[in-house]
């Protein structure tokens, strides 16, 4: 385990610790042992220790019925958004609270579909190709992850502007399968036709790729502040450093004028589903 490893399992270890001293102290004040309680949620008592030592990530059923039962009043309840951010990778958590600061984001993707835009099937093939695999709880938390960072294509409170432009390679790769794919082309083709989402495809017949060095995405912030994600095989990084940002957003802009339009991608990804 490295040192980022070892910093993220710590910072997730003390959320839960603390969630599991809430249910306690709300369970003593009750006066209920661990295994009436379980009974009366409907967990067992080992469940109920395993969330009041800090071992186990309570889901959220058991939090509203501990609530309920012990009359916490949503003091229990109310650590539910804590508990599901305690369960995601920390540069996961990192990258969505930038996220959901920002105004818009732009994305180029040369190898599979944005993870803002992957159907969960799509998303779980991706994750499930990855070598050396990830174990079934691993597999899990990062799945649970990214479904949560796609909250912010929908956001209530804003609604940033999205510009994602594939190169036409993503439309093709057969990721988790024919099917799988084709669903997940479908899905492209809906997000296009949200009013704050712009798809545009980089065709593979174009000479000039101002991106060959790989993947990455802007983000503008509300404050005016701009920064980069940039994701390469284990190797995720947030760059803030101005002089590397202007040149990822030059690129960017060439990346965009190269591609084809929003509507013209729409069409091309629509005829590459008919082929898929």
């Amino acid at each position: 385990m490295d040192a980022t490893e070892q910093t993220d399992d710590e910072e997730s270890a003390a959320v839960l610790r603390t969630v599991g001293k809430v249910v306690k102290m709300c369970r003593e004040r009750k006066g209920l042992t661990q295994a009436e309680l379980g009974k009366a949620i409907q967990y067992s008592e080992e469940q109920v220790s395993s969330v009041e030592r800090g071992r186990r990530a309570p889901k959220p059923q058991f939090l509203e019925a501990a609530d309920k039962v012990l009359g916490a009043g949503g003091l229990i309840s109310g650590l539910e958004k804590d508990v599901e951010e305690a369960r995601y990778p920390k540069k996961v958590r990192d990258l969505k609270k930038i996220e959901d600061e920002a105004v818009e984001v732009c994305a180029y993707d040369n190898s599979v579909i944005n993870g803002l835009l992957q159907t969960e099937e799509y998303l779980r093939a991706v994750f499930h190709s990855r070598r050396p695999a990830f174990s079934e709880e691993e597999l899990e938390r990062l799945v649970t992850a990214r479904l949560a960072r796609q909250a912010i294509l929908n956001s209530s409170q804003t609604l940033p502007a999205f510009s994602f432009v594939h190169d036409e390679a993503t439309l093709r790769r057969r990721i988790g399968g024919k099917m799988v794919l084709r669903r997940q082309l479908e899905r492209l083709l809906e997000a296009g036709q949200m009013r704050n989402v712009e798809i545009q495809v980089l065709p593979l017949d174009r000479e000039d790729n101002a991106s060959l060095g790989g993947p990455f995405t802007l983000l503008r912030l509300k404050e005016g502040n701009t920064v980069v994600h940039n994701e390469v095989q284990r190797t995720s990084r947030l760059i803030s450093d101005r002089k590397e940002i202007q040149i990822l957003e030059l690129r960017y802009g060439v990346i965009r004028a190269q591609a084809l339009p929003p509507q013209e991608s729409l069409a091309f990804i629509e005829k590459a589903l008919g082929e898929t």
